[in-house]
């Protein structure tokens, strides 16, 4: 028995005890920030390189729901654009998604949006569905971390269960393949009302890379309303966890 505490002393604390202020490593890479002061040909020049055509050529704004951030803007226009690693970038109304030249603020909530019921009912336990519509399985891989020993995403009642009949909602990874798109639609009709859906990563927002494919087939985002967006490529799991954390208002 001296023997197993000692080694529990040893490692220490394995978990992150505040999940709202955990520092992350500086390699990160998050919310961007773009200069008040560039110039129409930086903007052009961002634009032409980036590979998703999250950069609006007008105004330079990025869109984090396109952005697979690749940094190739960055590269090119270190003096004007900058990944920061400050990954609280989850939001409920797509629109505060895209980042202006000389926003500098966090991402939040907008509390307006936010459905009643979701946090008269879900703030002490969330129970919530993955599907995996055609993801690449980085995504489904930073979900599942959100719950390990180490994140401990289950101490504030959310968690993920296998059936659909067991969960509050869905949380949708992937840009929504045609061979996934009516899984999908099953899925969501088999979770009792008031039900939420979460967009995880760029995929799922936006397609991502995979925008325009006939392979795809996203009408199921057109007839349902969505509660949360994550972005990142993949979303990292403490992006995801302070998004569901200000959704429910923990």
């Amino acid at each position: 028995m001296f023997k197993e505490l000692k080694i529990l002393k040893h490692h220490g604390k394995q978990y992150i005890e505040d999940l709202r202020k955990q520092s992350i490593s500086p390699l990160f890479r998050g919310r961007p920030l773009i200069s008040e002061k560039i110039s129409e040909e930086e903007i052009n020049a961002a634009a032409a390189v980036c590979p998703v055509r999250a950069i609006d050529s007008r105004t330079g704004s990025i869109d984090l729901g396109r952005c697979v951030f690749c940094k190739e803007c960055a590269f090119l226009l270190p003096e004007s654009i900058e990944f920061t690693n400050d990954y609280r970038m989850a939001c409920n109304d797509r629109n505060d998604l895209i980042i202006k030249p000389g926003d500098k603020s966090s991402l939040v909530i907008n509390e307006m949006k936010i459905r009643k019921e979701i946090r008269d009912l879900f703030k002490g336990a969330l129970k919530l569905r993955q599907v995996s519509a055609g993801g690449d399985n980085s995504c489904e891989m930073e979900l599942s971390a959100s719950c390990n020993v180490n994140f401990d995403l289950g101490r504030y009642g959310v968690e993920f269960v296998a059936s659909p009949r067991h969960a509050d909602g869905i949380v949708i990874t992937g840009p929504i393949s045609v061979n996934m798109s009516r899984a999908l639609e099953i899925t969501y009709d088999a979770i009792p009302e008031p039900k939420i859906i979460v967009l995880a990563g760029t995929d799922a927002i936006s397609s991502g890379i995979f925008e325009g494919s006939p392979a795809i087939d996203r009408s199921f985002l057109e007839k349902h309303h969505i509660d949360l967006y994550v972005p990142g490529n993949p979303a990292h799991p403490l992006t995801f966890i302070n998004g569901i954390m200000d959704l429910l208002g923990i």
